[in-house]
């Protein structure tokens, strides 16, 4: 254990309660993230190239709330607990004991933006460009939430802004959920907006979103190293944790999308 650390800001994770029910900072975590992320996207559909009118995201917002929520529940209860599940079913629907998974709740907003571009007859990969450039916004808020309730901690360690926590023993740990919150929210965020704003990725649809995925990918990959794994699961295969197994896909689909993108503006210009 390290001689100094810093000590760990004792947060409510309640900002308001009545009784069995209350306001979770959880909760304003996710309705931040979907707000914001949502006027974002509106300003981005304004930039060239046009291909939907600015007020459809008002529509897609429900959309995208429902995709968020059931996706990363029920990623949760597939990926990292499916024999409790089994065994305890009405916890499916108790979210507020916690457990969401990303990856889950990225294939529920994929899914989203394929059937709502299908219904509305827009260019599906051109939705998804723009809704990965506010994706980031939402994963810094969730992480900020996850160290609020002292949940999803690090790695013991002995560096100087090592922290215990509450629930974590008496060992000092990596802050992880910060290290998350500044490489998958704040570098992921700078790095898909700069890059938005070069006219030859806003002219490869799908470009921009394979970035995303890439960059979310190693982000994750890398903030794994000192995320302590979940008790119940541990390490698989060796050394691996299930976050960064299920960040695979997301890599390879990231550069699948990005050579594709290339290879159909090629064509367009021969």
């Amino acid at each position: 254990m390290p001689l100094f650390t810093i000590p760990y800001p004792a947060i409510d994770p309640n900002i308001i309660a009545f009784g069995p029910f209350a306001i979770r900072w959880y909760a304003i975590a996710y309705i931040m993230g979907l707000v914001l992320g949502w006027r974002y996207c509106v300003s981005l559909v304004k930039r060239p190239p046009l291909f939907t009118k600015p007020e459809i995201l008002d529509d897609f917002l429900v959309w995208a709330t429902l995709g968020v929520i059931l996706g990363g529940r029920l990623g949760y209860v597939l990926f990292y607990k499916p024999s409790f599940f089994i065994a305890h079913p009405l916890e499916i629907f108790q979210v507020w004991h916690g457990g969401m998974a990303f990856h889950g709740g990225a294939l529920g907003v994929i899914l989203a933006v394929v059937l709502f571009a299908r219904q509305r007859g827009i260019s599906m990969l051109r939705l998804g460009d723009v809704i990965v450039s506010a994706v980031p916004i939402g994963l810094f808020f969730g992480r900020i939430a996850n160290f609020i309730n002292g949940e999803l901690w690090g790695r013991v360690t002995d560096v100087p802004w090592a922290m215990v926590f509450p629930t974590g023993g008496p060992f000092a740990r990596h802050p992880s959920q910060l290290y998350e919150a500044a490489l998958e929210g704040l570098l992921l965020f700078a790095v898909v907006n700069l890059l938005g704003r070069f006219t030859a990725i806003r002219e490869r649809p799908g470009a921009l979103s394979g970035v995303f995925l890439i960059g979310y990918g190693v982000a994750r990959s890398v903030s794994e190293l000192f995320r302590e794994p979940d008790d119940f699961m541990g390490f698989l295969f060796g050394s691996f944790t299930m976050g960064q197994l299920l960040s695979a896909p997301l890599f390879i689909a990231g550069i699948f999308l990005i050579a594709r993108s290339w290879v159909l503006r090629s064509r367009r210009a021969a």
